[in-house]
């Protein structure tokens, strides 16, 4: 007879892959009595698994969904399959579930066998994206830095600059953030001794990683809020700051996350903190959105707009008609 806990784990594997099973099957599948059976779903109840009974001629075994997420059973292709839609969540394929999809990944891949590795590795270099727009990291490198995080382990990596030069850094990871365009780490970088953002696609992780740290207090609360604030600040040429005549509520439905930071205000309006290399771009936007609003800075925005009131007033008028040229009959 097969040992308790093995019996247990072949036992649930049985009830994963067919909705419904009798005792009897279930006991010449484990070679055991149907008593052995009815003891051991009890055992899977007992850790969690929502394990249902039908007594009778026409009764059975069926796993149920519970209230909690119990450790589920994949077999090879199964795990292969889950490793690679977690890559492609994490590549921006589905929009909001990136930072979970790294976690789960960085989970998974930690306890796949080596065969199973490199058949998901083989898939990774074999697939190419048409996807415009997402982050071009490495999903290794998500995986390196999140499993860093995750054991509040430091973490050694080359970093190229925006100059162009490399250089080594170390520092105590603390939390990846997702843009919308790119992926970023958030980290105190212990040589500067301070708070550095550092986009994952210009990193090269190095191992072993350093040794564990205390977790320190972010620079704000808002982690994700703090990344984009200090990214918008270098990465764009203007930094356009926004009052919409109205709630931040109905500002938000009408523009994406990654249009910038929306703070609302007690007085029914909220401010639009934005960025772009072209002013022209951000009156483009502005009309989009349809409703009133101030330019709190830059001075030169409002100039433009200015100009394109004139021109825009100039357009609306009633075409005026033209003279008839000399000798047209």
């Amino acid at each position: 007879m097969l040992d308790t806990s093995v019996r247990l784990l072949r036992l649930l594997s049985l009830l994963q892959v067919r909705r419904e099973w009798s005792g009897a099957d279930l006991a010449a599948r484990l070679d055991v009595t149907t008593r052995t059976v009815r003891n051991d779903v009890e055992r899977l109840r007992l850790l969690g698994y929502e394990v249902r009974s039908r007594t009778g001629t026409a009764g059975g075994y069926r796993l149920a969904a519970g209230s909690e997420l119990p450790p589920l059973l994949l077999d090879d292709d199964e795990a292969v399959a889950v490793a690679v839609g977690l890559q492609a969540a994490a590549a921006g394929s589905v929009t909001g579930i990136e930072e979970t999809s790294v976690r789960a990944l960085a989970k998974l891949e930690q306890s796949l066998p080596s065969r199973l590795r490199h058949r998901v590795d083989a898939l990774r270099q074999a697939t190419v994206s048409a996807a415009a727009g997402g982050p071009t990291v490495d999903a290794a490198v998500l995986t390196a830095v999140s499993t860093a995080i995750t054991r509040s382990e430091r973490l050694r990596f080359d970093y190229t600059g925006r100059d162009g030069l490399a250089t080594l850094r170390d520092v105590e990871p603390h939390r990846l953030v997702y843009t919308g365009r790119r992926w970023y780490l958030l980290a105190w970088d212990t040589a500067r001794e301070d708070w550095r953002t550092f986009r994952a696609d210009r990193m090269s992780p190095r191992t072993p990683g350093g040794p564990r740290f205390t977790p320190r207090e972010p620079p704000e609360p808002d982690v994700a809020r703090h990344v984009v604030r200090g990214v918008g600040s270098t990465a764009w040429r203007h930094r356009p700051r926004i009052r919409f005549l109205a709630p931040a509520t109905e500002i938000a439905a009408r523009v994406t996350p990654t249009a910038g930071i929306l703070t609302g205000s007690d007085d029914g309006t909220c401010v639009l903190e934005t960025g772009s290399d072209s002013l022209i771009d951000v009156a483009g936007f502005l009309a989009t959105i349809d409703t009133p609003f101030e330019v709190l800075d830059p001075p030169e925005l409002r100039d433009l707009l200015r100009r394109l009131a004139d021109l825009y007033s100039a357009g609306s008028r009633e075409p005026a008609e033209r003279p008839a040229e000399p000798g047209a009959p």
